[in-house]
């Protein structure tokens, strides 16, 4: 069923406020996919945040027409499915995890703001730790001086409680 011309704005203007808050978008092919698994893919993305939808190529065009992921219009045949997502990462770990395991969900492209990728470039992107990673990455560097810090202090008393104990040990074995 086509869409009217006010739908198809409706669709226009949801689709740019979309494209406004994204960091990342990604472009595959769905050719041949059953409808449970895109279900599966829609479900899939819901969990990790990122925004799925299956839209008219011409409608896309409009919604990042003057967005820094212009760049992005040539690649936009045939039917797609468009994943966004405000961190970059995440769109495209679940569209590669996802082709992996079906042949029939092909990678197309990506972008990232002012930065065109092809499907290796996805692939590529797909493979960077996640957000989260990098933070708790960060947050370990910034924790293992004082970590270390306190076990240093830590160990003058020990150590002390250990010489008064073998101290007392020898003094006992000279007394018996």
């Amino acid at each position: 069923m086509a869409l009217k011309r006010t739908e198809k704005a409706a669709v226009v203007e949801e689709i740019s406020a979309q494209v406004a808050k994204s960091q990342a978008i990604v472009v595959a092919e769905y050719r041949g996919l059953e409808v449970g698994s895109i279900t599966a893919l829609r479900k899939q993305a819901r969990e990790s945040g990122v925004y799925l939808r299956v839209l008219k190529n011409t409608l896309a065009r409009r919604a990042i027409a003057g967005t820094p992921f212009e760049q992005l219009t040539d690649q936009l045949v045939g039917p797609l499915i468009y994943g966004m997502s405000s961190d970059p990462v995440a769109c495209a770990k679940v569209l590669n995890s996802f082709a992996k395991g079906n042949d029939k969900l092909v990678l197309k492209a990506g972008a990232l703001p002012n930065v065109s990728m092809d499907a290796n470039g996805v692939k590529a992107l797909a493979l960077l730790p996640s957000r989260e990673e990098l933070l708790a990455r960060l947050l370990g560097t910034m924790q293992a001086p004082i970590v270390q810090f306190v076990r240093t202090l830590n160990e003058v008393p020990g150590r002390f409680v250990r010489v008064l104990a073998a101290v007392r040990d020898q003094k006992e074995q000279a007394a018996a």
